[in-house]
């Protein structure tokens, strides 16, 4: 694994820092006293030798704050892999987003932002940023459903196309359900076409379920899902990825 792939981790996760140093900020200068981090990280790793030489680590930290009017989370999830000495797989994603909710309704202005760089797929870094309306079509202490709809604007390089920018409309919505007291399963899509021409768009998708093992470990798992619809040269334009791990709750 090399240093490159290690310094690229560095730099999103710098650069996501950065982004929420504002939204942090006035969050702080809002809400009074803070309430504490929800963390929590989750590794998984494989390796065979023999007939076949395949490894393949998964790594992800989440983090999550909420205040009366405010909700600010942060996450980081990266993996690398090979077959035979070929790497197969060599990805770092980094999310921000605060929430400010609109009073007693279960509405809510957002900005978010996402950034990517992935290798196998000839993305050297892809900056997803947005803003607009959402709403908790339900939110109880079980089931939380919300939808979100705003402007947004892409920066990214595709290593043999160069960079190239433009306008989006980002549509989501994220489902979560607790199936007991130590269980819980979510779910998210993204989609986010090019104002100018529709035909160039992302779609973002995951679906998990997570299950307490002990107070502070669990074990996490998760199909994900990225279709580019004109992706990069030689690439495709859809790249599942199944991943399980071994969480731990700070």
């Amino acid at each position: 694994m090399s240093w490159s792939f290690w310094s690229k981790g560095a730099v999103c996760l710098v650069a996501i820092g950065l982004m929420g140093i504002g939204s942090n900020r006035v969050v702080a200068a809002e809400a009074g006293e803070p309430s504490k981090w929800e963390t929590s990280a989750a590794v998984g790793f494989t390796l065979t030798q023999g007939n076949s030489d395949t490894v393949l680590a998964t790594a992800s930290l989440l983090s999550l704050k909420k205040w009366e009017l405010n909700e600010l989370s942060a996450g980081l999830n990266g993996s690398y892999g090979q077959v035979e000495s070929v790497r197969n797989n060599e990805l770092i994603r980094g999310t921000l987003q605060y929430n400010r909710l609109l009073g007693d309704t279960d509405s809510y202005f957002f900005g978010k932002s996402d950034l990517l760089y992935d290798a196998v797929a000839d993305v050297d870094y892809r900056l997803s940023m947005s803003s607009g309306y959402g709403h908790y079509l339900i939110k109880n202490d079980r089931t939380q459903l919300s939808a979100e709809l705003g402007p947004g604007y892409i920066f990214e390089k595709l290593g043999s196309v160069g960079k190239d920018d433009y306008f989006t409309i980002r549509t989501g919505e994220r489902f979560e359900f607790k199936i007991s007291d130590r269980a819980r399963l979510w779910q998210s899509v993204e989609f986010l076409p090019q104002v100018e021409e529709v035909t160039n768009f992302l779609l973002v998708a995951e679906i998990g379920v997570e299950s307490d093992l002990t107070e502070k470990m669990s074990l996490r798992v998760s199909l994900q899902d990225n279709y580019d619809n004109r992706p990069a040269p030689g690439r495709e334009s859809n790249d599942l990825r199944f991943v399980t791990g071994i969480g731990y709750k700070f």
